[in-house]
């Protein structure tokens, strides 16, 4: 007979070697019973290692809830016990479920891995992090899902070995950034190998998919820290910029500029998502305002969106060769995250 074992705190609630009855028979089912923040503990053969998984940081990117519900349905030992971290309960239940990134008065999880731990967000953080630290897991993986269509990737702080190793685990694109933002992969910096992986858009099945396939590597693998075991190799696209739109800027998704917005992005703009733009390719339309509606951001906090934007007649071009990705057609996310991410097209940084 299973025992499950329930415990709750003042912010999270706590599931212990949950069996299927305890579950619901399909997540949006699980999500209606969990009242907070969870934390999951699934004991594994080999008692003295902990791995560690965080996900729904953001409450509109389902496919690691989808990934350990079916796993946890399927009653998986894993190699070493497991520690599930699922952090925005709140936003996903919001009706229709899984559709807001975060409460609308609230503050970004995913940016509330630092000091002060300010307001909600800010404390639910905080117990996230010390559930991580009396853990004391060999690895962390925070999966998502990217804001707009498009491939994989993970992202990471730190570019070695052990990174290397976790992101292929699900995908063989890996960025790595300087930049600090308060995100939970920055938790790094405790010498815990840490990975953020974007299993692709958050209505595609192809990323629900590779969450879950991810997943049972991740638990069913004696090892996952070297690169020896790697099904892939990793391409590595260093220290990218990050193109923001300033807080009183428009956008829109249209074919042609209606002229009513600071800017206009066609809409099959995501598919630029880690494809090289040419210099002579068109990213879009700039009202009146021009550049000045944009700030490019390099990880050293240093700006030049010259560097990686021109105008010509109206129309958005590269300043020179470039990848991009994490573009959206969202408009909300597109002004209060971030327009898209860029690099040179040979993975090196622009600035």
């Amino acid at each position: 007979m299973d025992i499950v074992t329930v415990t709750h705190s003042n912010l999270l609630d706590y599931l212990n070697d949950p069996s299927p009855r305890t579950l619901g028979q399909s997540p949006l089912e699980w999500l209606n019973r969990l009242n907070k923040p969870t934390v999951v503990h699934v004991t594994g053969r080999d008692r003295s290692r902990t791995r560690a998984m965080a996900t729904l940081l953001h409450g509109n990117e389902p496919s690691g809830l989808f990934a350990i519900h079916r796993w946890l349905l399927e009653q998986h030992t894993p190699e070493v016990n497991m520690l599930f971290l699922i952090g925005g309960v709140y936003p996903a239940k919001v009706p229709p479920a899984f559709s807001l990134r975060q409460l609308p008065e609230g503050r970004d999880l995913n940016r509330c891995f630092k000091e002060p731990f300010e307001g909600e967000e800010g404390a639910i953080a905080q117990a996230m992090l010390a559930e991580l630290h009396k853990a004391n897991p060999e690895c962390l993986l925070d999966v998502h899902n990217t804001s707009g269509t498009g491939p994989a990737f993970a992202v990471t702080i730190t570019n070695d070995a052990a990174h290397q190793a976790l992101t292929s685990l699900y995908t063989d694109r890996l960025i790595m950034t300087d930049l600090r933002l308060g995100a939970l992969m920055e938790y790094s910096e405790q010498e815990v190998p840490t990975v953020t992986i974007e299993c692709g858009g958050g209505q595609d099945d192809n990323a629900h998919q590779l969450a879950y396939d991810g997943l049972v590597r991740y638990t069913s693998r004696p090892d996952v820290l070297s690169l020896e075991e790697a099904d892939w190799e990793v391409a590595v696209l260093r220290n990218p910029i990050r193109v923001e739109l300033s807080p009183d800027a428009t956008i829109e998704y249209r074919l042609e500029p209606s002229g009513h917005a600071d800017m206009t992005f066609p809409p099959d703009i995501e598919h630029r998502n880690f494809g090289i733009v040419s210099p002579h390719e068109p990213l879009g339309w700039v009202g009146e305002k021009g550049l000045g509606i944009l700030t490019a951001i390099s990880h050293n906090r240093a700006e030049g969106v010259e560097q990686v934007l021109k105008v010509r007649d109206g129309r958005i071009y590269p300043a020179q060769a470039i990848k991009t990705f994490m573009i959206t057609t969202n408009p909300v996310i597109a002004k209060s995250d971030c327009l898209f991410y860029a690099v040179k097209a040979t993975g090196e940084p622009i600035f």
